[in-house]
């Protein structure tokens, strides 16, 4: 870890960076060094300053800018802590990159199409009954809800996080979480592009057979369910010119 005269000398940092980006550095040194968990307290800032022998200011806004990266959770009036990973940061990179023409909608789906037949693989092997039955309810709110097209979009997107989070494995979790904010940019332009309520129909039945094969506990069938829906979706996509 850094020491304080290391902090406090100007000539020491170097030039990539101030003693903002050195705090914290050391403070995610510290997380690591100490196995520091989710929901575990760090030092106070006056503590902090002291140690590395910078200002509180500097400490406060290396909170700040470890708190807008989802790292720790700082709260008024109570120490800063860990956070728990937060699929919303990547979700926000996902999006500046479609918009800024580094990544397309499609590459998204490609990637989304390999990462969810794992997923539901996974699940279905791993889920428990309240998960089972949580994803079956999920697809039947799609087709008692089929009216409505924006609840059936959040029924959708928690369907998917919903078996990301029974396949017990967290970092799938977090990847499949963070697609729900290119998910709404793009959803209603899938479900428009179907040329009737027939199609649309299919779309939230092959919802469906997901849930029937999670809950049959068949991965095989899971996956190439999850292959036909994904291939469906982007057959809507490119139909109405998202690439």
């Amino acid at each position: 870890m850094s020491t304080a005269s290391e902090l406090s000398e100007p000539e020491s940092i170097g030039p990539s960076g101030g003693l903002v980006e050195h705090v914290m550095t050391a403070i995610k040194e510290r997380i690591r060094s100490e196995r520091l968990a989710q929901g575990d307290p760090l030092p106070s800032e006056n503590a902090l300053a002291l140690e590395f022998g910078v200002s509180r200011a500097v400490v406060r806004e290396a909170f700040r800018s470890l708190a807008a990266l989802k790292l720790i959770d700082v709260g008024s009036g109570r120490r800063a802590r860990v956070s728990a990973i937060d699929p919303n940061v990547l979700g926000l990179v996902l999006d500046h990159a479609v918009h800024t023409n580094q990544i397309t909608i499609q590459q998204i789906y490609d990637v989304r199409r390999t990462i969810e037949m794992r997923t539901v693989a996974l699940a279905a092997l791993r889920r428990d009954d309240d998960e089972a039955a949580a994803i079956a309810a999920l697809a039947d709110a799609m087709a008692r809800d089929f009216a409505a097209p924006e609840r059936v979009m959040e029924h959708d997107i928690a369907f998917h996080e919903t078996i990301a989070r029974a396949s017990r494995n967290p970092l799938f979790a977090l990847v499949v979480g963070s697609f729900h904010v290119v998910t709404r940019q793009t959803w209603s332009i899938g479900w428009t592009s179907r040329p009737n309520d027939t199609e649309r129909m299919a779309s939230v039945a092959g919802h469906g057979s997901i849930a029937r094969a999670i809950a049959a506990r068949d991965p095989r069938a899971a996956e190439n369910a999850m292959a036909d829906h994904f291939d469906l979706s982007v057959k809507a996509l490119l139909a109405a010119g998202v690439n």
